[in-house]
């Protein structure tokens, strides 16, 4: 049954808040934008049609308070709430909070949240669907010592990760039983923070392998797939640079793990924009189910790079009743597209976060280059919430392309003020290994330990 949405609340904040407050304005759609203290002289405020203070910084007492962002949706007469990523947008609570208040949650069911959200659940979702799963508890632990009761059958090294949330939070790597009971503690206590949920789950390690994750679009009547991403790229489980198509991978690997996914998400009658993540032994041509997300990804522009699909207003009309409108040989991707994520840290000193003011801002452009972000000259970075600065996308007819259009883009943007991750990516575009493709979860920490 199809709702007319016509004043949306934006449940988040950064560049993600500007990304929909953007596609909601090409809709004809009004936006409500929250903000907490720190965030009063944000970008997403000034484009908003209308915004409210909900709190201090700390998402706590902010953008993690469901009842007052529902409340403040009531207030300004919202037809529905966008939870963006991250915060609640995983929350089955806050969902069903929003339904049962007479709002649209831009987003799959209560109950798929509460299913594929939850990582061990997914786990035997998957298995159930007929693919294949790594190793591990197979379910939520009780404490440290049934985590270590785990890798003791499995064998270390093992990951503990967060049942509740996603982008490397609450995750940590444990090479044997003396380091059990303190990343055990660090994980639950940061899954908490970041998600409300301290609750964990462990899988077995595995080494030199890819992390391809398959966009997919569903509605009540049928889900489709729009391709892979490769996101190997990385630095203690935090995605640094996202590709697709994935580089190196036959064509009946793709085809097997985009079948996958959806046929996983089939099974449990998913709706709207998701995510299924999969870890991948290009040598063996295998994969392993890992993870499903149940909101918009961070990397979502490289697939709209390719496809021409806007994901932010297929979420909003599958919410508003309207369907895909699409079918799976509507799906034509062409070219190659990379996003880089820029941070506000400083890689000379641990990636340690860098906030601050920005006293000068040059954003890169000309042909197939887009920037998301919510930056400013005069913006101040708050010391609260992710790092995350901008997201530097390049398109090219083919990988080497969109990898020398994006180098073009990182020459060319700056960032003063703070110290930020342009100079390491430039570097890491340019590694002989990274332009060959040639790699794996553990390059950059093997490569780039010092």
């Amino acid at each position: 049954m199809s709702k007319p949405i016509k004043r949306i609340l934006i449940a988040n904040r950064g560049e993600i808040a500007v990304r929909i407050n953007r596609t909601c304005r090409d809709l004809g759609i009004e936006t409500v934008q929250v903000y907490s203290d720190a965030d009063r002289d944000s970008l997403a405020v000034k484009l908003a049609d209308r915004a409210v203070c909900i709190g201090k910084p700390r998402s706590s007492e902010s953008y993690l308070n469901g009842p007052l962002l529902v409340s403040a949706a009531t207030a300004f007469k919202a037809d529905a709430i966008h939870p963006g990523y991250g915060f609640l947008s995983e929350n089955a609570a806050f969902a069903r909070l929003c339904a049962s208040s007479g709002l649209v949650w831009v987003g799959p069911s209560a109950d798929v949240i509460d299913l594929m959200g939850n990582k061990a659940a997914a786990i035997a979702a998957a298995a159930a669907a007929g693919l294949r799963t790594t190793p591990g508890s197979g379910g939520i632990l009780a404490d440290w010592r049934a985590a270590a009761e785990v890798a003791k059958s499995i064998g270390y090294p093992m990951l503990l990760k967060a049942s509740a949330g996603g982008g490397g939070r609450g995750m940590r790597l444990v090479r044997d039983e003396s380091a059990m009971q303190e990343a055990f503690s660090q994980a639950q206590k940061e899954a908490q923070g970041a998600f409300g949920d301290g609750s964990l789950y462990l899988e077995k390690f595995l080494t030199r392998v890819r992390h391809i994750e398959v966009q997919l679009l569903g509605d009540q009547d049928s889900v489709l797939h729009l391709g892979e991403r490769d996101c190997s790229s990385q630095r203690r489980n935090q995605k640094l640079v996202e590709e697709t198509p994935g580089a190196g991978l036959t064509e009946k690997l793709r085809e097997d793990i985009c079948d996958a996914a959806v046929r996983l998400a089939k099974s449990v009658s998913y709706t709207s924009a998701g995510t299924i993540e999969f870890i991948v032994d290009t040598a063996a041509q295998a994969f392993y189910f890992m993870e499903m997300n149940t909101r918009i990804q961070v990397e979502h522009p490289v697939t709209e790079m390719v496809t021409g699909v806007d994901l932010i207003a297929k979420q909003i009309g599958i919410a508003a009743g309207e369907g895909l409108g699409m079918s799976q040989k509507d799906v034509v991707s062409q070219g190659h597209s990379i996003e880089c994520r820029i941070n506000a840290e400083d890689p000379e000193n641990g990636f340690a976060p860098s906030p601050g003011t920005v006293t000068g801002y040059r954003c890169p452009g000309g042909p197939g280059i887009r920037v998301d972000s919510h930056l400013f000259q005069g913006y101040t970075i708050p010391p609260y919430y992710d790092s995350l600065i901008a997201k530097l996308i390049a398109w090219g007819s083919d990988r080497d392309q969109a990898l020398r259009r994006m180098r073009r883009a990182l020459s060319e943007m700056r960032v003063d003020g703070v110290k930020t991750t342009l100079a390491f990516h430039l570097r890491l575009l340019r590694d002989p290994e990274f332009i060959a493709g040639k790699i794996h979860t553990r390059s950059i920490e093997e490569k780039y330990a010092a």
